[in-house]
This record gives structure tokens, C-alpha cells and sequence, in this order.
């Protein structure tokens, strides 16, 4: 079959984009019991083969002016379109096979992924552990077909690119020098390890309990992110109309949005980890979280509203690839993040829950401790991730390396046999961490320019909608250049870290 035109191919692919996203969405909210990626992949064959990889590489190396990077992200969609295709079966088996596993706890035979989600519930310190050792032992049952489908995709890739550096050729993909990223990230850990410490004890001992371990177990994280000993103040039921009605003061009207679905629904087999997925933007962008109590609901509502304002508000005449594709995640988590940050305002705090001015001084702190846990996770994560891909050959030897890395970074204790589900594809790692200085640097020009109260001010969101607009054409780095910062710049992320309230 001859090789579809650009614009062809494009067109298809939007068709082939949606199906995959809608089905991905109802087996991660619970709706289906079993993923059917593969007959979507199999109706789509046409689509994706190597003579239309060839066919896009030679309208790109012939095209001029804008041309070339729209092709360039249509290649690469190709190219992941192969590797989908030539894996699908494999992939579907491994999902069916997780959305099957089951824990035994308590007498009750729990979805390995509501096992992880009850996590962040358990009120009792050592029913964590158990139920997290539990979960993490049903996990690492699938570490052996986790590394096959890794290293099949990684064969096909650098087949398919020319281009046998995973590395490399992901740091040219998102256009920048991962080397110089992990180098800057651990300088700023390096400044905050002084103050990192007693800012982590006090709230160990607020959230844990004075009898806590040294270093207790990686579990207890989602606890930690739900602010459980404090979810009588922040409610479940209170979640959506908080942060709809945080979202209303920048002038966004999230609920009335046409093109947003909310999913806020509890179901058994509903992944605990909220997301956005963006079906067909602008027309259709689904956002789905799933509230368990706790601050963390009100976070993850916001952080997804970020991405979901984002694909929601792109400007519907630009071309398909501008406003689908990406080089990667690292522009659109600035909007997440940013968005997100709303949270670790005390004025916010004492507005939307009648606190007083040194408890939401205090609780504000409790959230600037999360954002410096988990950055310094993401950084360790980093550096582990290039570790073990310059040598995936011998992945099952860096497991120690990613335990020991994450327990110094964070304080906690970290399972090795967690080493391949803690890994998203593509270095997303590098991403989020882009995002956390880019927000940082957002945060610090407009406080410059609109003022401290930025986050409650229709002016903001004027900002935000013009940069919604341009859809995902705009690299994160062409933000920073924007507001007057270095793509590395980590001054105001450091600065709002040590801040005391």
C-alpha cells in the first residue's frame, strides 16, 4: 500500500489518536475490565509501517519555514505508532493480566490497584506496611515482562530512528542537554539538604506520628500527599467545589467548559492516579481523578485542571499535530504545576477553610514540604533512570541503585524490587522537572508583574489563555525566554523551597 501524504497521514491519525485515547480511558476508570488496544492497532495497520516513516522523513528533509518540525512530530508518531503496532498484543496481555492481579489483606481480596489506592487511607502505620508489602510483592511479580516489553520497545526505537543512544536520542527529541538538567537539579538539592531535614522530621512526626521510623517505608508517601491527619479539614466532598471555585477567581469556568469531562466517580478498578487525557483537543479532554479525602484531592483536581485548561483552550484552527502532538510532557506540566501551586498559598488556605492565620501559615508549609519531597524524588529519579539506561542491558543490576538513590534523596525506605514500575516512558522524569523550574520562574514573574496574590487575580488567567492557545507547538524553554529566565535557572525554585512561612 503507497505511503499516505503528511496531510493524509495527520488526518488518519487523529482518527487512530481517539479511539486509542477513549479506550485507554475507560479501562483506566474502571468502566472496562480488559484493554482491546490491539484491534484499535490492528483497523489502523495502514497506518503505520516503515515506508511511511521513510515517506514523512523525506517531506520533512524537503520542507521549509514551520514545516519541518510539524513533520518531524508527525515522524515521530509514526515511528511510536510501530511500536505500538508490533507490540500491542504483548501490551494488552500485560495490562489484563495487572487489572486481574489481587491482594489478600484482611480477609478481603482487593484489585492490586485499589490496594495501592487504600494506601493513602490507612490510618494505622503498620497496616501500611503489611498492605504496602503486599502490593509491592504483587507488583514485582511482573518485573520480568515489564524489562521484555521495555527492551523490545527500546530495539524498535533505536531500529527505527538510527539511533542506538536511549540517552541521546531522547535529549534530542526534547531538544535539550539532559546531562546539563540532572547537573542543575543536583545543585539545587544539594542547597536545600540542610533545611530538608528538619522540615522533613516535623511533618513525619505531624502525619506519622512521633514513633515513626528513621526512614519509614516508601509507602507511607501517599499518606503523607493525602495530609491524612488533616482530611477532616480538607474533605472530600469539598474538593470540586474548592477548587472550582479557586479556578473561577482566575476567570476559568472549569464545569461549564463543554469540551472538559469530568470523571470524579469512585469504581474498584479506577486507577488512584488522576490525569488528563486529551482525547481530541480542543473538542475532547477528558479529566479524571478519584478523591479519597484529604488535601491530595484538592491538588491532583488542580494540577489536572492545568493540563486540561491547556488542551482545552487551544486555538482550534491550528494544525492537528500543534495541538495533539509534543516533543514531550515538559510544556504542559508548567500549566499543571503552576495550577497546582494554588494549594501551597496560606491565603488560600485560611480563605476557602476558615483557618486562622498561623494554621494556614502552617498548613501552607505542610504543602511546600510535599513539592520539596517530591522534587528531590524526581531528581534522584533522574539520575538513576540515566544511569540505567546507559547499561539496560544489565538492567536488573541497577534495582540496589534505585533503592539507595530515592532513600538518600527523600528519607525513605524504597523498595529495590520497585526499580521498572516506578519508570515512565521517555523520560518523563525530566519533564516534571523542567516543569518545576519553569513553574517556579512563572510564579516569580507573576508575582513581578500582577502581584503576590497572582493566584487569585482574572489577570493570570488572561496570561494563561494566551498561552493555551498556542496549543503544544511552543517548547518549554521558549517560556523561560519569554519571561526573562535561563532555561536552567533554579534561583526561584530554591528560593520558594527554603522559604519559611
Amino acid at each position: 500500500m503507497a505511503a499516505l501524504t503528511a496531510l493524509m497521514f495527520e488526518e488518519r491519525l487523529n482518527r487512530y489518536l481517539y479511539e486509542r485515547a477513549e479506550e485507554a480511558r475507560a479501562v483506566r476508570v474502571g468502566e472496562k475490565e480488559t484493554s482491546e488496544q490491539a484491534e484499535i492497532v490492528a483497523r489502523y495497520a495502514d497506518l503505520f509501517s516503515r515506508e511511511q516513516h521513510e515517506s514523512l522523513r523525506d517531506e520533512e528533509d524537503a520542507a521549509a519555514g514551520d514545516e519541518p518540525e510539524r513533520l518531524y512530530r508527525l515522524r515521530e508518531a509514526c515511528l511510536g505508532g510501530i511500536v505500538v503496532a508490533e507490540l500491542a498484543e504483548r501490551f494488552d496481555r500485560f495490562e489484563n493480566e495487572f487489572l486481574a492481579a489481587r491482594v489478600d489483606f484482611r480477609g478481603e481480596s482487593l484489585p492490586l490497584r485499589s490496594a495501592q489506592a487504600m494506601l493513602a487511607i490507612l490510618d494505622e502505620y503498620g497496616d501500611r506496611n503489611e498492605l504496602g508489602d503486599l502490593a509491592a510483592d504483587a507488583s514485582a511479580r511482573f518485573n520480568e515482562d515489564r524489562q521484555e516489553l521495555m527492551a523490545a520497545a527500546e530495539t524498535l526505537d533505536a531500529e527505527l530512528s538510527g539511533d542506538p543512544d536511549p540517552i541521546g536520542r531522547s535529549a534530542r527529541r526534547k531538544a535539550i542537554d539532559i546531562g546539563a538538567l540532572s547537573d542543575a537539579l543536583g545543585r539545587a538539592a544539594r542547597e536545600q539538604d540542610e533545611s530538608y531535614g528538619p522540615l522533613r522530621e516535623r511533618w513525619l512526626d505531624r502525619i506519622l506520628g512521633e514513633e515513626h521510623e528513621a526512614e519509614p517505608a516508601s509507602y507511607h508517601v501517599s499518606y503523607l500527599r493525602r495530609l491524612s491527619p488533616l482530611a477532616d479539614t480538607y474533605t472530600k466532598e469539598r474538593a470540586v467545589p474548592v477548587c472550582l471555585e479557586s479556578l473561577s477567581r482566575l476567570g476559568f469556568d472549569l464545569a461549564a467548559d463543554e469540551h472538559i469531562r469530568l470523571d470524579l466517580d469512585d469504581r474498584p478498578q479506577k486507577n488512584p492516579r488522576a490525569c488528563v487525557i486529551a482525547s481530541d483537543p480542543p473538542e475532547v479532554v477528558h479529566l479524571i481523578t478519584r478523591a479519597q479525602g484529604g488535601l491530595h484531592d484538592y491538588q491532583g483536581l488542580l494540577h489536572e485542571a492545568g493540563h486540561a485548561l491547556h488542551y482545552a483552550g487551544v486555538d482550534p484552527a491550528l494544525p492537528y499535530t500543534f495541538r495533539r502532538l509534543s516533543r514531550d510532557h515538559a510544556l504542559t506540566e508548567i500549566y499543571s504545576f503552576l495550577l497546582e501551586s494554588v494549594s501551597r498559598e496560606p491565603g488560600w488556605h485560611a480563605e476557602h477553610f476558615d483557618l486562622s492565620a498561623g494554621e494556614a501559615e502552617e498548613n501552607a508549609e505542610a504543602t511546600r514540604f510535599l513539592d520539596v519531597l517530591l522534587f528531590r524524588r524526581y531528581a534522584a529519579k533522574l539520575d538513576y533512570e540515566l544511569e540505567l539506561w546507559a547499561d539496560f542491558e544489565h538492567a536488573p543490576d541497577y534495582a540496589s541503585k534505585y533503592a539507595e538513590r530515592l532513600r538518600a534523596a527523600t528519607g525513605f525506605r524504597y523498595r529495590p524490587d520497585g526499580y521498572l514500575a516506578d519508570m515512565d516512558d521517555g523520560f518523563y522524569s525530566a519533564d516534571y522537572l523542567r516543569a518545576w523550574i519553569r513553574a517556579a520562574q512563572l510564579r516569580a514573574y507573576l508575582r513581578e508583574t500582577i502581584g503576590s496574590d497572582w493566584w487569585e487575580r482574572s489577570e493570570t488567567g488572561d496570561f494563561l489563555r494566551g498561552l493555551f492557545a498556542e496549543g503544544t507547538r511552543p517548547w518549554s524553554e521558549d517560556i523561560a525566554a519569554r519571561i526573562g529566565f535561563e532555561p536552567l535557572d533554579t534561583r526561584p525554585l530554591v528560593q520558594e523551597q527554603l522559604a519559611t512561612p
